[in-house]
């Protein structure tokens, strides 16, 4: 099946796709060492070939359809009922020149199918199941610009507010949009306040008139019998806006109006036979207002991108929601109580198989039927006593272990014998009654945390007692993660290499003792692999990719060694290999063979391993690789900046990548406590604990409430969490009494309640915090030095309304959208009706598309060699993979659009950089939502590119939107808020609004002398344009002092040669002479001597290429000398697809153009791409470079 059709339904298909009708397997590792010349070709396998047909339509002017070769006909059948034109149509056919097209033909299939060809609509007659699609279409098209569903959390509906924020779609303004520069006060630098409303701007904007009153079924449905006979369907019970009732009839040929009321059946048509083929034309000729606020609500419709409607792969929900009206809605209520079974699509082959989903569930159940003594064939279900095996398993187990490096192991039961298990001892094997295989119980699949077990302290080295380990934890069933464990193998593997060439060198140089001595020094030292990190050392980056050489080199010379084919291997070469393997804990003593037991350190397990000692051996150092080099190496990530975390999910992400458990998280924020300059992470370290400790006690907290009190109970700890009053009252009061319950009922303005849990009712927030800093302190293993919400605030610097943002997120709590007074001390701050809804918080595994990230990693490789072209189709084809195997929407394709949209940047097309980055933005929002990370990183790129476009005031509105998000997420302590200060200062100086400007400028400079460093290049960076902006309001003074701190800085740090440090020395000497000149002006003034002019003053407006070329350097856009008619030649080539570019919109209107690529695809703007002499000014590289070299 193509694979735009599988996205538009929503689909998902697996990692093999048909390319042209033939599949391509998944590619293995001698798949990846293909030529380039295979890749090439694999890339023209799916190319397809554009053209145009002319659409007929009842009703409708004929128009030209752009089409591609590889679509399905069910696709033009989409895009047809997703016209503003015809989109009120479902039961149609398409026939060319008279024959009816299969939905499922590709259209290179159709024969006499070509360019210009007429494909003709048919209107086709009714069943049962057309007309429930046809009312349910409606449904959509009616609520299709009502926010509701994207609140509720319905249909995978979520909400955008970019066209919003742009004040229209940016792709549409033609020239300069009008200048409006004002800040709003809540995100000028300073301000203390952070509103809530504008989170969600204008969105009674978002409402639009009603169409009808009331649209459901009528209580006459079923048809009778006779009336089945005569066509009748389903009866429906409308009422206009002008309060007109009327019964119609959905019949097999189409709607029409009968003569029933709400006492008499009378089905027969209604005097004005008004028979319409759709709903909506019927509804048109009934009522004026109708047809009226239909043709509005189309035309609004119109304006939303086609990323504004696609359904998103999940449900996303939102934090906060305004109070939605509660309307009459047939189709939501019978959503809400029966199943959707013949609703989800419009082709009666791609019907759900929902008899699968049953049988599956049936199996589970299946499965526990028999007595588990009998049904379990391998493992054990009574802690080891009995333990059984089955060779199926370990066939099928085998290929697991592998994968997860769990290592083969032999237990003994309660009779002493050995059993062979391929994996945890407690994972159990079930043989089903449908004779299928399965596996449960997998808690301990990877090697167990001695870090946080009960074993004797003696067990662990003298640095992890050092650091406080062994310490308790609640559970048994502390693991290391997978990410931990490749990282450990990895790093023990490189010194398994460098180790065994050494030995091999100083071998061959005893051998030949003429032999050079560099090879000696080349591979001599191992230590880089396995050393303990020190939070604040780096290796040189030229160190590091002379070390990367080197272990390469090391691992041909250890394949050569270990290569059992090779019969001349020496004794001498297998004991290097010996005495490697020894270095490192390899469980073998003739090859690198790190795996881990599972059932090490199992107090119920007997095992009898000749290696147990050396199992046991890589666990405990496996978990002290956790603490002395991964934890350490985080920490550095931090220090430089690089990718600093944004909260406590970014916070969690980072730490997750490099394999630490969040119960580490204590001994993180002990680490970065240490370092001033990473002050905001220790604030994000903080604010986590509490935010889980907050989580744990909430579960708790809501155990056993009766759910009339859900609400009460939850503002009740809120209050409790982020309020200041001391003693809230939960709106509620516990009857003590079973026979006073009716009495009590409304005493105390409160609900009576009688259940068992009522302990939270006389929770208050001093009681609540004391139980949160026990909390932190037995699960984190940290001290909080705070007693309250106030004193956590001044303490540490959390903000309260992050503090709300995060726990609201994390226990999926939905709040009342409105303003909060968060600082109130008279009073509490949540209501019970400030509850409007929770929702489950739900994780997500996604599967790997393997194709498109091998695609993509070979656009980043010709990126790398300078062939833009080649590298850019790569990415593409990369990006269409990627809609095929996750559908329209996914964060992995608004990350591939941010990189289209910088590579186009790079390469001067300012318009389709724009156009693919605003797809970015509106994909974050949908899919990540609105106040994500990610999605304030988008906002900021689209600002960039919108300003490169000439559309100074949405550049700024997008940068205004990003401060304020961030502001919500980490308020300003924070280097990201120092860029995004730098970013709108450049921004509003190149409008000459010079004041403005240098708030934001100068508060970029504080934060980037207090994260950096005042010696940082990014501080002297930061000072030059303090000074453009004075020297612009004619201050010479003031911009000769900023200045000079800014060539001190250059000279002390780069030298006096280097350009950067002339540059700014120039500066000084013309801001020097403009000061003189001014001066003398000035004495001429208080002299009283007359002054004709002010003549030799030079202030020079800023240009928007100048401003251009200072928002890339500190944005880190480095651009490589490539001549114009090289770029031009390139942007030709690339845009050499005109039957593409004609079908974008209409493709995006398929919701199948979402083509980009992905950030967790190796995204090349977190690898450090093209290493060229003309990185940065200050010579280092934001996290966001991409750099094209040749």
């Amino acid at each position: 099946m193509n694979g735009k059709t599988e996205h538009m339904n929503g689909g998902m298909e697996s990692p093999d796709k048909e390319v042209n009708g033939e599949k391509e397997e998944q590619t293995d590792k001698d798949g990846e060492k293909e030529s380039d010349e295979n890749k090439d070709q694999e890339v023209l396998l799916i190319q397809d070939t554009g053209f145009n047909v002319t659409i007929t339509c009842p009703g409708v002017e004929e128009f030209e359809l752009p089409v591609s070769s590889m679509e399905l006909v069910q696709e033009i059948h989409q895009v047809l009922m997703d016209r503003e034109d015809t989109c009120h149509r479902t039961c149609f056919s398409l026939q060319l020149d008279g024959q009816t097209l299969d939905n499922f033909a590709e259209l290179k299939s159709i024969e006499g199918l070509k360019e210009g060809s007429v494909i003709k609509v048919v209107e086709e007659p009714y069943t049962i199941r057309e007309a429930r699609i046809h009312l349910r279409h409606i449904r959509d098209l009616l609520k299709s610009v009502d926010p509701g569903d994207a609140y509720a959390g319905v249909d995978c509906n979520s909400v955008s507010f970019l066209n919003i924020i742009t004040a229209g779609d940016i792709l549409e303004k033609k020239h300069k949009d009008s200048l409006d520069c004002t800040p709003p006060d809540y995100i000028m630098p300073g301000s203390k306040e952070r509103p809530l409303l504008p989170l969600h701007p204008n969105i009674k904007e978002l409402k639009t008139p009603p169409c009808l009153k009331v649209l459901t079924l009528s209580g006459w449905n079923p048809p009778p019998g006779n009336r089945k006979l005569h066509g009748d369907l389903i009866y429906l019970y409308a009422v206009t806006l002008e309060e007109k009732k009327y019964h119609i009839t959905a019949s097999t040929r189409g709607f029409y109006v009968n003569q029933c009321t709400e006492d008499v059946f009378n089905p027969k048509a209604a005097a004005q036979k008004f028979l319409s083929h759709t709903l909506i034309e019927l509804l048109n000729q009934l009522s004026p207002a109708f047809k009226r606020n239909f043709s509005m609500l189309l035309k609004k419709r119109g304006q939303k991108h086609p990323f504004e409607r696609v359904p998103t792969p999940y449900q996303v929900y939102t934090w906060m929601a305004p109070l939605q009206e509660h309307t009459v809605d047939y189709i939501r209520a019978e959503d809400a109580f029966s199943t959707r079974l013949g609703y989800e699509e419009h082709i009666p082959g791609q019907t759900r198989d929902w008899n699968e989903e049953d049988t599956k569930n049936e199996r589970l159940s299946r499965i526990l039927e028999r007595e588990q003594e009998q049904s379990v064939v391998y493992g054990s279900i009574d802690f080891g006593k009995t333990v059984v095996t089955n060779d199926k398993y370990k066939e099928l187990l085998q290929k697991s272990a592998s994968q997860l490096k769990i290592r083969p192991h032999k237990v003994l039961n309660e009779k002493e014998e050995e059993v062979e298990l391929y994996s945890s001892i407690e994972c159990k094997g079930i043989v089903g009654n449908d004779q299928r295989h399965y596996v449960l119980d997998l808690l301990r699949t990877f090697p167990p945390d001695v870090n946080f077990s009960e074993v004797s302290p003696d067990e662990l080295s003298n640095d992890m007692r050092n650091h406080g380990y062994p310490l308790k934890h609640r559970h048994k069933l502390c693991c290391l993660r997978q990410e931990l464990v490749d990282a450990f193998v990895e790093n023990r593997y490189v010194a398994f290499v460098r180790t065994a060439a050494y030995h091999f060198q100083q071998m061959q140089i005893h051998k030949k003792a003429s032999q050079d001595l560099e090879k000696e020094s080349k591979l001599k030292a191992i230590s880089a692999a396995t050393k303990t990190v020190v939070p604040g050392e780096k290796e040189k980056s030229d160190d590091k990719d002379m070390a990367e050489a080197e272990t390469e080199e090391a691992k041909k010379i250890v394949e050569a060694l270990t290569d059992k084919e090779n019969q001349t291997v020496e004794e001498s070469s297998k004991d290097i290999v010996k005495k490697a393997a020894k270095a490192v804990g390899s469980l073998s003593e003739t090859e690198f063979n790190l795996t881990f037991n599972p059932d090490v350190f199992q107090e119920t397990c007997q095992t009898c391993s000749a290696v147990l000692q050396k199992e046991k051996q890589a666990v405990k150092e496996a978990a002290e690789f956790l603490v002395l080099h991964q934890i350490p190496t985080l920490v550095n990530d931090c220090l430089d900046h690089s990718s600093p975390p944004i909260d406590g999910a970014t916070l969690t992400e980072a730490m997750h990548t490099r394999g630490v458990n969040m119960r580490y998280l204590g001994k993180l924020a002990e680490t970065v406590s240490k370092y001033k300059s990473v002050s905001y992470i220790y604030t994000i370290c903080i604010a986590e604990m509490i935010t889980r400790a907050a989580k744990h006690l909430y579960k708790i907290h809501m155990q056993g409430i009766d759910q009339t009190t859900l609400s009460a109970a939850i503002s009740h700890f809120l209050n409790c969490l982020v309020g200041s009053f001391p003693t809230p009252h939960p709106g509620v009061s516990v009857d003590e009494g079973k026979g006073t319950r009716k009495k009590n009922k409304r005493r105390n303005k409160g609900i009576a309640i009688s259940i068992d849990n009522t302990e939270w009712v006389n929770e208050t927030p001093k009681s609540l915090w004391k139980k949160i800093i026990d909390e932190v302190d037995e699960y984190f293993h940290y001290t909080l030095e705070c007693d309250s919400i106030d004193s956590a605030v001044e303490k540490y610097g959390i903000q309260k309304v992050s503090l709300l943002r995060s726990f609201c997120q994390c226990v999926g709590v939905q709040i009342l959208l409105r303003e909060y007074n968060l600082e109130i001390r008279s009073r509490a701050i949540f209501a019970e009706d400030d509850i409007v809804n929770v929702f489950p918080v739900v994780k997500h595994i996604h599967p790997r598309a393997s194709d498109a990230y091998h695609f993509f990693s070979s656009g980043q490789s010709k990126i790398q060699q300078g062939s833009l072209k080649e590298g850019y189709d790569l990415i593409c084809e990369a990006l269409n993979l990627l809609n095929n195997v996750y559908g329209a929407m996914h964060p992995e394709i608004a990350a591939c659009l941010r990189l289209l949209a910088r590579l186009n940047y790079i390469m001067g097309d300012y318009p389709e950089a724009m156009s693919y980055q605003q797809r970015a933005v509106l994909m974050s929002e949908r899919v990540l939502g609105i106040d994500h990370p990610n999605t304030i990183t988008e906002y900021a790129h689209l600002a960039l590119y919108c300003f490169a476009n000439n559309q100074v005031s949405s550049a700024l509105r997008l940068m205004y939107r990003t401060r304020y998000l961030a502001l919500l997420c980490h308020g300003e302590n924070h280097p990201e808020t120092g860029l995004i200060d730098s970013n709108i200062g450049l921004i509003l100086h190149a409008v000459e609004e010079y004041d403005r400007s240098l708030t934001f400028l100068e508060h970029a400079l504080q934060l980037y002398q207090r994260f950096y460093g005042s010696k940082s290049l990014k501080v002297a960076m930061s000072y030059h344009l303090v000074a453009r902006t004075h020297s612009c309001r004619g201050d010479f003074r003031a911009a000769l002092n900023s200045e000079k701190e800014a060539y001190t800085i250059y000279r002390q740090m780069l030298g006096e040669e280097h350009e950067r440090t002339k540059e700014s020395g120039e500066c000084l000497k013309h801001l020097t002479q403009q000061a003189v000149v001014f001066q003398k002006k000035m004495n001429e003034i208080v002299k009283g001597e007359k002054v004709t002019s002010l003549a030799g003053l030079q202030i020079q407006t800023p240009s928007m290429h100048s401003v251009m070329e200072m928002l890339n350097v500190i944005n880190g856009i480095v651009f490589v000398q490539i001549s114009p008619d090289e770029i031009e030649r390139l942007r030709k080539e690339i845009g050499k697809k005109p039957e593409q570019k004609a079908g974008e919109k209409d493709s995006e209107s398929k919701a199948s153009d979402s083509g980009n690529e992905s950030d967790n695809v190796n995204s090349p703007e977190k690898d450090d791409l093209a290493k060229t002499e003309k990185q940065l000014i200050n010579g280092e590289v934001h996290v966001e470079e991409i750099a094209v070299g040749h």
